[in-house]
């Protein structure tokens, strides 16, 4: 029988796997190597495309903080102003009460009733002298008549008095008369 060496065939075939195999090996990696490239270059695209709009956003946000700054001032500037207006047309509406209220008093006070002063605080306070009971009484009834500019009338004190002195001296009363704020502060 003819006998044939065999060995250095599988040695060759050996080596050519192991050639095979490391060439594989070096071209399964550089092809992992370029997927990791290529994925890490898509990455940082994305990041860089992201950063470019959070800058963007961020920008913008300035921008409308500034103009939200804006609009606010703008805001207490109008209520500065409708306050303004508002103490004005207070100031306008109460202009002419005075006018009215006195004018409401002298056809309101009757004969024999006599007004020493007149304080309005937050209420108005008549202060006067009579003839008599009486005309207090009528001075009581003419103001609690319906009117726009005076309120409900209560009488605080009446007391009695001279008025002069000796031979001339007259029996008085002094009163006390105060009117409900609520009317006086409201014009019609």
């Amino acid at each position: 029988m003819i006998e044939f060496n065999l060995l250095p065939w599988r040695e060759a075939q050996r080596r050519e796997q192991k050639r095979l195999f490391n060439g594989l090996l070096v071209l399964s990696s550089l092809c992992g190597l370029m997927v990791v490239l290529i994925v890490s270059g898509v990455n940082a695209a994305q990041l860089s495309t992201q950063q470019s709009r959070n800058t963007l956003l961020l920008s913008e946000n300035k921008i409308l903080d500034d103009r939200l700054r804006e609009i606010k001032g703008l805001r207490l500037d109008i209520d500065a102003l409708k306050a303004r207006q508002h103490a004005v047309e207070s100031l306008q509406s109460d202009r002419a009460r005075p006018v009215h209220l006195l004018d409401e008093l002298v056809t309101r006070v009757p004969a024999g009733v006599a007004l020493k002063s007149i304080k309005q605080t937050d209420h108005l306070v008549l202060t006067g002298l009579a003839q008599s009971n009486s005309r207090v009484s009528e001075l009581l009834r003419n103001l609690s008549q319906s009117t726009p500019w005076l309120g409900k009338a209560e009488l605080v004190e009446i007391k009695a008095a001279s008025l002069g002195q000796g031979k001339e001296a007259r029996k008085v009363y002094e009163f006390n008369v105060t009117i409900a704020a609520s009317k006086v502060a409201s014009p019609p």
